[in-house]
């Protein structure tokens, strides 16, 4: 079976990245992804209009890739929806994907996780659900928070992962990433899941590099979004265009010095 990158990374005590894909649909953002040297792709089904065949292309490319694809499904959307992006409350989230015993996710072959190749199902089950199927729990309401410790002890959850921009402004402090409540809820997150030994990661802060580090150096973080192709493409897009301005301006003062 093709490797979990995240696994692979966190038991190496490495830190596992990802670029999150909200916009481009097409393959070849898994391909720049890679050349890029990012560890996994993010594709987010809840704040994007890309479809379940959208996701099932890029998931498969990804794994051809040797870049291990997670897949954030909408908030409530149920246990088919869940079922059909793989082939929310926490202990649903964790039935759903993985198989008996661990869960209640059905039966099905021919994965891409083993390249489409006939596996026993025997085979599937004890990997998947070892390597194969990985539970991240967005951590972004105060009540999660809250309760930390709890999910945190869930069997076959794999991953906290705090949504910095939903959780700071369910604790009305939204973007105020020095406020003592947000640091404390980094390190209530953090604690819990180191005491569970579950993984800790972070999504949202594309432009705080310093607290991602800390994040990463103080908290334990091994699960990191850098950031999401729309905002990557606005942001080169701003760079480029000041850099055509600055030609252009130059042109200019030269003109004026002759």
């Amino acid at each position: 079976m093709l490797r979990n990158n995240l696994l692979t990374n966190v038991s190496e005590n490495r830190l596992c990245t990802a670029l999150g894909i909200k916009l481009v649909a097409e393959t070849e953002a898994v391909c720049l992804a890679k050349a890029a040297g990012y560890d996994t792709v993010f594709i987010d089904l809840e704040h994007s209009v890309l479809s379940e065949r959208d996701a099932s292309r890029l998931c498969s490319a990804a794994l051809s890739a040797g870049i291990t694809p997670f897949v954030r499904v909408p908030y409530q959307c149920g246990q088919g929806y869940v079922q059909r992006i793989l082939d929310e409350q926490a202990r649903e989230a964790v039935a759903y994907t993985k198989f008996p015993p661990k869960g209640r996710r059905s039966l099905t072959a021919a994965l891409p996780h083993f390249g489409f190749d006939r596996v026993a199902a025997k085979d599937v089950i004890e990997r998947l659900n070892d390597f194969g199927s990985t539970v991240f729990l967005l951590i972004e309401t105060r009540v999660s928070l809250d309760n930390i410790d709890a999910l945190a002890a869930l069997e076959g959850v794999d991953v906290l992962l705090v949504g910095a921009n939903d959780l700071s402004l369910e604790l009305g402090i939204l973007g105020e990433w020095e406020h003592p409540t947000f640091q404390s809820a980094l390190a209530k997150i953090a604690g819990a899941s180191q005491r569970a030994g579950k993984i800790f990661g972070i999504c949202g802060l594309y432009t705080r590099p310093d607290i991602y580090r800390m994040a990463v150096r103080d908290l334990g973080a091994r699960y990191v979004l850098g950031n999401v192709d729309l905002g990557l493409l606005a942001m080169s897009m701003r760079k480029n265009v000041e850099l055509l301005r600055n030609i252009d301006t130059t042109a200019a003062d030269s003109s004026m010095d002759e």
